[in-house]
């Protein structure tokens, strides 16, 4: 005869060789359906170079870039029964030298990012104990109040969960991060481009990249990028004033 510890050994064995399996299965149903649709296009809105303490930490004044873009995405086909959330991401590319050069290599700095969640499965915990034991009504004038900002509340997170999800619609965005230099100097950069990039982040298997990134796995999609531009010259400097002259001057004629 088995001790107990034994046969709890042996169960809990079995139980961890089924979860392995069912996990590696689920992660490799994915490949049957890859996405393909995925879109992503950026534009430019604004752009300026300004002469401060981009950061609290900053020990002293630097020129750092400060962007405005557009972003129209439709990723809703890289979510599937595997997709936890989805990291979105938009990133600059520009000359690593104010000194222009075309054997110099550019650099990539991520000025914009969210995450996505994935809808909620109506399997869920909490879907379930909404479904089987559903909150008690409250009574008084108060806890009316509150159902009622509640019920509001709820009514908007159908809305949003009825619309597909990675559907993105931004216009003049501002940019969470500025971009700095270690020399301190950003202006009249040149040979600048946005782009957009995305991680998919499943419950369990690899994550998946977008295209362009060099990372395997990746998915599919299109991504379509801003045209090349240069930073302006620093803001408030005579460079930027006869600039600002030059286009009146245009404008005028």
């Amino acid at each position: 005869m088995h001790s107990s510890l034994n046969r709890a050994q042996g169960v809990f064995g079995f139980f961890t060789t089924v979860a392995l399996c069912v996990a590696g299965l689920a992660a490799l149903s994915v490949l049957l359906y890859p996405a393909h649709d995925a879109k992503a296009q950026v534009s430019l809105k604004n752009v300026q170079v300004i002469k401060g303490r981009p950061n609290y930490y900053s020990a002293k004044k630097e020129e750092y870039a400060q962007m405005r873009f557009d972003l129209d995405a439709d990723l809703s086909p890289l979510f599937n029964w595997n997709t936890k959330q989805l990291f979105v991401y938009v990133y600059a590319s520009y000359s690593s030298s104010d000194k222009k050069s075309s054997l110099v290599p550019n650099s990539e700095s991520i000025i914009w990012d969210t995450i996505i969640p994935a809808p909620e499965s109506p399997y869920s915990f909490n879907a379930l104990r909404e479904r089987f034991f559903p909150a008690k009504k409250s009574s008084g004038r108060k806890n009316q109040k509150r159902t009622n900002a509640a019920s509001k509340k709820a009514s908007t997170s159908k809305k949003d969960a009825a619309a597909a999800p990675g559907v993105l619609r931004l216009r003049g965005q501002r940019a969470k991060y500025q971009i700095s230099d270690i020399t301190g100097k950003m202006a009249e950069r040149g040979n600048v481009t946005l782009s957009v990039g995305w991680n998919v982040q499943p419950w369990v298997g690899a994550l998946l990249w977008s295209p362009r990134t060099g990372a395997f796995p990746h998915t599919a999609g299109t991504i379509v990028d801003t045209k090349a531009f240069d930073f302006p010259a620093l803001k408030g400097s005579k460079a930027s004033a006869a600039k600002a002259s030059e286009q009146a001057a245009k404008s005028s004629v």
